[in-house]
């Protein structure tokens, strides 16, 4: 038999048993059809968040390749697992299952589908007509894609990583947008049994699109809206708040998307004007359901730390810690709080202590870590200090070699850690002034310390302490106006929240006057310009408050954590823009 014809036998050969394979394949999955997975699946996310990670993953494991909700689900809590331990091996089973999800997912899709055809997706594809199981693969694949673009990020600091990432997620984001042109054109439609699972998954996806995209400042939203992104938070807030309200499967997802914008995102990337009363509402059917679930928990409170209750928020992190012992990343979380709801009541001690945890046991920054602790210590006296056994000065030199890079770039927050800590790398170190609360100023906490009045007033004591060894120092370093300009920062920011604005004022107005004797610190002048044009704001003068924000964003570049300055200026100045009666963030 010639070489042409045996080859053409084993192709042929090929293909009966890669038919064969498909058959098989649509033969099991028909087993499990669109109704059950979607009831499967809830079950597993009922384990889940009753704190049963493993049960979830059992339930789903065996349909993991025939089933696209099991596939999405099971995949999805990997990637979870992987973002929370940051181990490499974790990653790459992240990766690898949810590349298996994505050809689950696929073998359901439309054939010629949007992604493999994305030039013809208007002219083609709006006018067909989708099947039930086609739309949900369309809003599974949709997920799995995000959530893979999410793991190619955090991989490793290939930039060519970085570009696939960022075009899996442009991928999703078009088939969102294609998901809700189907959800419109289908409004007046009889609709079949699973139709409302299939509205929460849009809901969830443009929500969440649409949400996180109007967060970006307008140069960045500029350039995205050129290859076709567009953000629009009022739009992100109405979907995922109909999604929260719905009955589908992804309806808690909605409600959690919600509540991380509420509690986190808007605190750290905006002016701290967390819509706390909409979050405590859209926790309480969960708290009913899940009393022991550690993510309600922690939610929980984290709603509480918000509302200036820190002893009562602490007291949850600890049953948040003792509800579950498989997860153990989880309880970083909880570190992570604990040590910022201590820095608040400046319980030096217990901050320093869940910041030791997190040096020993989570793998998310070490840079930060170990930093904060340093930090943390440096408000403690000497002799509580020995009692710890540490060494601050050699904490803070290990700073720079722990620093982590993503897609090349450092990450911002570290950056900051770096050039702060590098002022003990001489051999005559010279101390850091006040870095605990510095650090405190960066994640925004000033703005839920000054929920309570007691507290502020002991961090005003402390600051003011800071300021008076500042002036008795008898041979000023070359750091001295930058550590002056940063206790004027800090000063101002806790007699704002005192409503001693007058005062305040004038602190901020220091700072901005020092602009040139500044040598390190640059990143002061725009913050305080920044934070003078909030207390106008809360002073009622809003051109004034106008003026100063904008002149933080157009006369500074190039300084220490300008991207999270250039989220806030945004947040800001959407909102005094806005007509008077308009939501508040």
């Amino acid at each position: 038999m010639e070489l042409n014809e045996i080859q053409k036998n084993r192709k042929g050969e090929g293909e009966q048993s890669e038919a064969k394979r498909e058959y098989i394949q649509e033969e099991r999955a028909s087993k499990m059809d669109l109704k059950c997975a979607l009831e499967e699946c809830t079950m597993a996310l009922n384990l889940f968040l009753n704190n049963k990670f493993s049960e979830a993953l059992d339930l789903l494991r065996p349909w993991a390749k025939d089933s696209m909700y099991h596939a999405l689900g099971y995949s999805t809590i990997l990637v979870m697992q992987a973002t929370m331990t940051f181990e490499q091996q974790d990653i790459q089973m992240g990766i690898s299952t949810m590349k298996e999800a994505l050809q689950t997912c696929q073998r359901f899709r439309k054939k010629n589908s949007m992604v493999d055809s994305l030039s013809s997706l208007v002219s083609k594809q709006m006018g067909e007509q989708f099947s039930e199981e086609e739309m949900h693969a369309e809003i599974c694949y949709a997920e799995c894609l995000l959530q893979k673009a999410v793991l190619t990020f955090v991989q490793d600091e290939n930039m060519i990583n970085f570009i696939k990432g960022g075009l899996k997620i442009r991928t999703s984001y078009q088939i969102y947008k294609e998901c809700h042109q189907i959800f419109k054109g289908t409004l007046d439609k009889q609709k079949p049994e699973t139709y409302h699972q299939f509205e929460g998954g849009v809901k969830l996806g443009i929500g969440a699109f649409n949400l996180m995209l109007s967060l970006l400042p307008a140069r960045i939203l500029r350039l995205l809206e050129f290859i076709g992104f567009s953000g629009n938070r009022e739009l992100g807030l109405f979907q995922l708040r109909e999604g929260a309200a719905g009955s589908s499967l992804r309806a808690i997802l909605c409600a959690l998307a919600l509540l991380l914008y509420y509690t986190y995102v808007s605190l750290i990337l905006g002016t701290g004007e967390a819509n706390i009363k909409e979050a405590e509402v859209l926790l309480q059917p969960y708290l009913r359901k899940f009393p022991n679930g550690f993510l309600i928990l922690f939610y929980a409170a984290r709603i509480d730390t918000l509302k200036g209750n820190f002893e009562k928020a602490q007291a949850t992190y600890q049953k948040c810690i003792a509800a579950q012992q498989e997860w153990k990343q989880f309880h970083h979380l909880c570190y992570w709080e604990l040590m910022w709801s201590y820095t608040f009541q400046q319980d030096w001690l217990q901050a320093y202590r869940y910041a030791d945890l997190l040096c020993k046991e989570s793998r998310w920054s070490k840079a930060i870590y170990i930093f904060q602790k340093a930090a943390i210590l440096s408000m403690l006296p000497d002799d509580l200090v020995q009692t710890t056994g540490e060494d601050i000065v050699a904490l803070f030199r290990q700073v720079e070699g722990l620093k982590q890079r993503i897609a090349g770039k450092s990450i911002p927050t570290e950056k900051f850690a770096v050039r702060k800590s590098r002022r003990y790398s001489s051999t005559n170190p010279v101390k850091l002034v006040l870095p605990a609360l510095e650090m405190m100023y960066i994640w925004n906490g000033f703005t839920v310390a000054g929920k309570r009045q007691d507290l502020t007033e002991m961090l005003l004591t402390t600051i003011e302490e800071g300021e008076a060894s500042l002036q008795n120092e008898k041979n000023p370093t070359e750091y001295h106006v930058d550590d002056q300009c940063l206790v004027q920062l800090l000063k101002g920011l806790c007699l704002k929240h005192l409503g001693r604005l007058l005062l305040a004022e004038l602190c901020f107005n220091q700072v901005i006057q020092s602009e040139k004797r500044i040598r390190y610190d640059h990143y002061m002048v725009p913050f305080t310009y920044y934070e003078l044009g909030l207390l106008y704001k809360e002073q009622g003068d809003r051109d004034k408050a106008i003026k100063h924000i904008e002149t933080a964003k157009n006369n500074y570049k190039d300084y220490s954590m300008e991207s999270r300055l250039h989220f806030r200026i945004h947040a800001a100045l959407n909102s005094l823009k806005s007509s008077p009666d308009a939501t508040p963030p």
